[in-house]
């Protein structure tokens, strides 16, 4: 059973919190669906990752090969990728039964922006209320810090 882990990011832009958790999710050996609402906005990020450090194979949705992409960026639903991971930008639905279904969900969100703060709440009372684990993860002087966690762990 899967989690979802919420990025509250303060500090740096998604351009630079992707590539890391991307990085992070294939050396996991995990496929990930990047799931977002705006075309124009997964065409930005696909080329941010060809410019990112260290080499981030993956494709934009609608090509040939979206089946054998490790990482596939798409405003779709399905991942023709087999994801395992799937990360929600600019407020992208996730599903409870998607969380529960993956190896891990990653909702990125700019914590700078007042409705994009609103949405991620709204994410997170809803797949709580599910019943989907979840953790709330803030940037704090540079560094990422769990401020919150469902269920609370037992003291």
């Amino acid at each position: 059973m899967g989690a979802a882990f919420f990025y509250h990011m303060t500090t740096q832009p998604v351009d630079v919190t992707l590539p890391m958790l991307l990085g992070k999710a294939r050396g996991a050996g995990w496929r990930v669906a990047v799931r977002g609402r705006d075309a124009a906005r997964l065409d930005h990020l696909d080329g941010k990752l060809w410019e990112a450090d260290g080499f981030l194979a993956h494709g934009l949705a609608g090509g040939p090969h979206d089946a054998e992409q490790p990482i596939l960026l798409t405003e779709a639903v399905e991942a023709p990728n087999g994801a395992s991971c799937l990360v929600s930008l600019d407020g992208a639905e996730i599903a409870p039964e998607e969380v529960n279904g993956s190896d891990r969900t990653m909702i990125l969100f700019d914590g700078n922006d007042g409705d994009a703060v609103s949405v991620a709440r709204q994410q997170w009372k809803l797949l709580t209320e599910a019943g989907c684990t979840a953790q709330y993860w803030a940037q704090d002087g540079g560094s990422w810090a769990k401020k919150a966690e469902h269920p609370k762990p037992e003291k």
